[in-house]
């Protein structure tokens, strides 16, 4: 017999009403948005008469979560950038000198004095005054070199050592540069998503693609050219000593040093050694501040190790100026007044209240690896994203109609049973878009469009089954139950079958690509539970109720 426990009725209700109600902010989506926005900015600068009243505009009892619309729906920023991996050779080889150097040190009796010579930016050239201890600065040399931790490599070192006459040539290996390239996309990769989320942007999409491009898409921001503002700057900042200070540009620097200009002070070039004592990368904080003559700065902090070498190096050079170099300009050059044990400090320049917070932003975002060279950037208007919600909203309508008349025509009151549990079907998926935060693309509203054509499938099954136990001579609850039955094994297959290729192409997909995954993946939840629970929950209500002696389905 036909019979459902009442915990069972109740719960399957509630879930209904839970997923109304989560999809329900999404019919009021501007207000639901605007209040939202104003509670946030409540939260972090205090209430105003405007931010009130904007808050005011949806009950803070009710579900606020809402669908986000990806860029197609939305607008926003567009880039696809590619990242300057050999640019991390240059600095490779510039931080590896002075290790090189130092090893080479104690070894003067036999290889003489050691000079750095000019050479390209993916190695190093040394020339040593005693040839015949050749031998010797190349095992010294060798001894630096450092399994690559990756893969790719196993097996092989990060540098390759070789004499040319009396000149060492220190090279990164292949395998090493192979490795560098992808952890300079990586790292890159995360920085930027990084800087964007400091921004409070909501769903971005951050991808890989290819070996060494990154797509950026970012719905709701103004233009491409903000995006480009907020990532596109290095932020590459390290401590330097100084060597000489002047306004010639074209000055000599010497080997192990370089020219660069001031930031501040037009026309004025610092000579510094291009070894840094202490970069970017190991600082752990860097906030918005004011020096003592009230004008913006950054204050910052190193980690432990930085915070040791800063401190050393401050305690064995008081009196000597100190560049603060950013992106290869002196932010500033302070004198060393005293010794700096806590690693922490100030920059300060000729900043605004907004250039020291974007300034501070990079900095705790951290300072990509490898400059970005932009290779396409669009700028989607609103209007391009209203017109897709509209042609998704008249797609969505149409088969939504077409497929509530195909079941009221061919199965009656059932085909009834099953446009409500359709209804349903929809509501459920917009809620759980709202709980995850998910996504909605152009191809998200393909996915959904897809599923109310998906969904009646296991009604299909179900209804047909009962059709086929009817002629049998059962009675109708027998035949009924039996359909359900009968009908399970062939629902399950079929849809656990298309979620395993959902999960694929979220897995393996883009953005887009992933937003019809998740909406089609979903849809397949939905639709198997409305089918087997709420639509034999409505019938069995209505059997119960009626008690027919036959029925036609």
């Amino acid at each position: 017999m036909l019979q459902i426990d009442t915990w069972k009725r109740v719960l399957i209700w509630l879930v209904c009403l839970a997923g109304l109600a989560m999809a329900l902010p999404n019919a009021f989506y501007t207000r639901v948005e605007q209040s939202n926005d104003a509670v946030s900015a409540i939260e972090l600068g205090g209430a105003t008469s405007e931010l009130t009243q904007q808050a005011g505009q949806w009950p803070s009892w009710m579900p606020s979560s809402l669908v986000n619309l990806g860029l197609d729906l939305r607008g926003g920023a567009h880039l696809l950038a590619e990242v300057q991996v050999d640019d991390v050779y240059a600095s490779r080889m510039e931080a590896m000198w002075p290790e090189v150097r130092d090893a080479l040190r104690p070894e003067r009796g036999t290889v003489g004095s050691i000079r750095k010579q000019p050479s390209e930016a993916d190695e190093i050239r040394i020339k040593i005054t005693k040839p015949e201890g050749m031998s010797r600065a190349l095992e010294v040399v060798r001894g630096l070199a450092r399994p690559i931790q990756s893969l790719s490599g196993v097996g092989s070192y990060d540098i390759e050592v070789r004499s040319e006459g009396s000149i060492i040539v220190v090279q990164l290996s292949e395998a090493e540069k192979l490795a560098s390239d992808d952890r300079t996309v990586r790292q890159a990769l995360e920085i930027v998503r990084r800087r964007i989320d400091e921004v409070g942007t909501r769903e971005p999409t951050i991808q890989r693609q290819g070996a060494d491009r990154i797509l950026i898409q970012v719905p709701g921001i103004g233009s491409a050219s903000e995006l480009k503002e907020i990532i596109g700057t290095t932020a590459q900042l390290s401590f330097n000593p100084v060597v000489s200070r002047g306004a010639d540009e074209d000055a000599a620097a010497g080997v192990g040093n370089k020219v660069i200009p001031s930031l501040d002070d037009e026309g004025i070039f610092y000579t510094v050694e291009a070894a840094p004592v202490v970069t970017g990368e190991e600082l752990v904080d860097a906030q918005p501040a004011f020096d003592q003559n009230g004008r913006p700065a950054v204050n910052f902090r190193f980690n432990t190790s930085g915070a040791r070498k800063f401190g050393d190096y401050t305690l064995e050079n008081i009196g000597s100026p100190f560049a603060i170099v950013l992106d290869d300009e002196v932010v500033s050059a302070p004198v060393i007044q005293s010794h700096i044990p806590g690693g922490s400090g100030i920059i300060t320049g000729n900043f605004t209240v907004e250039e020291s917070t974007n300034l501070a932003v990079l900095l705790r975002a951290g300072a990509l690896p490898a400059g970005l060279n932009f290779l396409e950037e669009r700028t989607i208007g609103p209007e391009l994203g209203q017109d897709s919600i509209d042609a998704g909203k008249v797609a969505t309508i149409i088969a939504f109609a077409a497929v509530l008349v195909f079941m009221a025509l061919s199965y009656g009151l059932f085909g009834l049973f099953a446009n409500v549990a359709l209804i349903l079907n929809v509501a459920l998926i917009f809620g759980l878009l709202s709980v995850i935060g998910a996504t909605l693309t152009l191809p998200g509203i393909a996915g959904i469009v897809l599923t109310v054509g998906m969904a009646v499938d296991a009604n299909v099954l179900i209804f047909e089954r009962i059709r086929e136990e009817l002629k049998t001579a059962k009675g109708p609850s027998r035949a009924i139950e039996l359909g359900y039955e009968k009908a399970l094994s062939a629902i399950l297959d079929a849809n656990i079958t298309t979620f395993i290729t959902a999960v694929i192409l979220f897995a393996m997909g883009s953005g887009p690509v992933r937003g019809f995954a998740i909406t089609l993946g979903l849809g397949i939840l939905t639709s198997v539970f409305t089918a087997i629970f709420v639509t034999r929950l409505m019938i069995v209500i209505w059997f119960e109720r009626r008690r027919p002696k036959t029925i036609e389905v």
